[in-house]
């Protein structure tokens, strides 16, 4: 279980969480949802291991996490992915959408993987595949994102308002890609949106509970 207890965090002496508590369990896709500014990327970047918190505990799979980023071991950081909201803000804009989906071989390490498999599993063709961001629209860039976060095949999956920028085809698409990650290896998914029709529809499939934040 990927579990977050009493996580605070303070950017100056603005306090954006207070004692936030929430749980992602395997094979099951927990909900979050709240009000803009109530603090919800905030907490996801503290699951992901990419923020330290100013009070609280994180574990994963029954682990504390006491080191954060690449500080973090690899077998920790490896198991959480984080599929960002805005994906231009989230990529090199020097790397093609090929290269972006295999950053994760590169940067652990690891021999090539199934890169191009899994983009076209998300609807990439090869021609996309060599372009760079600028040359391809919000939504297939946002696949070769989510194609990145499944390349090292994660225990825990993240998603924080990754469909608000996209049409509701795509937005359908890499839903369904992620759930069919989830029914295939058993992987936990928090799903972070606004949208409450969505939210219903994505995490009553597996029985999943809805955390909302005030």
């Amino acid at each position: 279980m990927l579990r977050a207890d009493g996580i605070t965090v303070a950017y100056g002496r603005q306090r954006v969480l207070r004692g936030a508590d929430l749980a992602v369990a395997p094979g099951v896709v927990t909900g979050l949802a709240g009000p803009s500014g109530c603090g919800k990327s905030t907490l996801s970047r503290v699951l992901a291991l990419l923020l330290r918190p100013d009070a609280g505990r994180l574990t994963v799979d029954g682990t504390e996490v006491h080191r954060w980023r690449h500080r973090a071991s690899r077998d920790l950081r490896t198991r959480v992915a984080l599929i960002f909201q805005q994906p231009r803000l989230a990529v090199d804009p020097r790397l093609t959408l090929r290269e972006i989906a295999a950053e994760p071989y590169q940067a652990t390490g690891r021999p090539p993987g199934p890169a191009d498999e899994l983009a076209e599993d998300l609807g990439l063709t090869p021609e996309l595949l060599v372009r760079r961001p600028h040359e391809v629209s919000d939504g297939q860039l946002q696949r070769a994102c989510v194609a990145r976060a499944l390349a090292l095949r994660p225990r825990y999956v993240i998603c924080d308002e990754m469909t608000t920028m996209l049409d509701a085809s795509t937005q359908a698409h890499l839903v369904a890609r992620l759930e069919a990650y989830r029914r295939e290896t058993g992987a936990g998914i928090l799903a972070i949106t606004h949208d409450e029709e969505l939210l219903t529809r994505w995490t009553e499939p597996s029985g999943g509970p809805t955390v909302r934040m005030s």
